[in-house]
């Protein structure tokens, strides 16, 4: 004889795994060629001078030198650029 008396069951405790997207390196910073600058779903932030994109839409630093965002073009896009070590601003 069962001393306990059968429970019910549950519909909840799943949930999908955090991606982690956002920007990881602010304006201002100075990032190694190669370090990844945002990750994101779609093209939110598009790639300036210096950026590159991944297949993902990452944007990625091509070169070292210092991050800089702006707000450009006539739909107001979000880009972000780098400023090359040794070049002027």
């Amino acid at each position: 004889m069962a001393h306990k008396k059968a429970g019910g069951s549950s519909r909840n405790g799943r949930d999908s795994q955090a991606k982690r997207l956002g920007v990881k390196v602010f304006g201002g910073e100075r990032v190694n060629a190669g370090q990844i600058l945002v990750r994101q779903r779609g093209t939110r932030v598009h790639p300036g001078t210096n950026v590159g994109i991944g297949r993902d839409h990452t944007l990625y630093a091509r070169v070292s030198g210092q991050v800089r965002y702006a707000v450009r073009g006539e739909n107001q896009n979000s880009t972000v650029s780098i400023i090359a070590e040794g070049s002027p601003a």
